[in-house]
């Protein structure tokens, strides 16, 4: 029988699969926009663009990355993540970096954007938040992107976002916690309790709301019932080419 972990503390993000880093991946992904910036300098659009974009809301361990990979596998976009996304707001350089790039092309938009999304009275309480808009408008701007977490679905124009909210009882997080980190039900039990604490804290602060309406989303998936990875990126794909119009594998719409 495998020992218990029962130190292991479970990071949002994390499935079986192995994969890199957040900082890997970061900057793998802002040396590609770099790259296609220099080769598309010459084609500046006038406005702000960017393609369909899949936003993905989720509690917290519930193995929406896993299934946000299934999704990308499928339609060769990216999965930019909550890890991502904390790691380019709360690195400087980075931050700065992807704004850059994107103030290159569209010089000025980004607190024009945030008012689009807020309204008038758009706030934005600090550093972090500033960043972290900023970088959400620079990467949605520079590729396909599947997002998920950081309520980016709150920031980008509703018509080009198909907002998904996958959700699931306690419970079924918990054991998903403890078959993943092999450790007891009580600890996986009491870091869910912390997760939603953090993630209820992050929206309190970010965006001043205390739930996620259903009204926000074009599709809300329950896990509880709906088990099977594979099957609820399926449904997530469905919606996205009935939205879009986007062409399934073989050219076929």
């Amino acid at each position: 029988m495998a020992e218990r972990a029962s130190g292991s503390k479970y990071v949002p993000g994390t499935y079986a699969t192995p994969k890199p880093s957040a900082p890997e991946m970061a900057d793998r992904y802002i040396r590609e926009w770099d790259e296609k910036r220099r080769e598309t300098k010459e084609k500046e659009p006038q406005a702000v663009e960017y393609p369909p974009t899949i936003c993905i809301s989720r509690k917290l361990g519930i193995g929406a990355v896993e299934i946000a990979d299934l999704v990308a596998e499928k339609i060769g976009y990216r999965v930019v993540d909550h890890q991502i996304l904390q790691h380019i707001a709360t690195n400087a350089s980075l931050s700065e970096k992807t704004v850059a790039i994107f103030d290159e092309r569209y010089s000025g938009k980004i607190s024009e954007l945030v008012t689009l999304a807020f309204g008038e009275k758009a706030f934005i309480k600090s550093d972090y938040t500033r960043h972290l808009f900023s970088s959400v408008y620079a990467i949605a701007a520079l590729g396909p992107t599947i997002f998920v977490g950081r309520g980016v679905h709150l920031l980008l124009a509703r018509e080009k976002v198909l907002a998904v909210r996958i959700i699931s009882s306690v419970q079924f997080r918990v054991q998903r916690l403890v078959s993943l980190m092999n450790i007891s039900k009580e600890e996986a039990a009491k870091q869910i309790i912390e997760l939603d604490r953090q993630q209820a804290a992050f929206f309190k602060e970010v965006y001043d709301k205390k739930d996620a309406s259903p009204y926000e989303f074009d599709l809300v998936i329950n896990c509880d019932y709906i088990k099977e990875r594979r099957a609820v990126a399926e449904i997530i794909l469905r919606a996205f080419r009935e939205k879009f119009s986007f062409p399934e594998a073989g050219g076929r719409s």
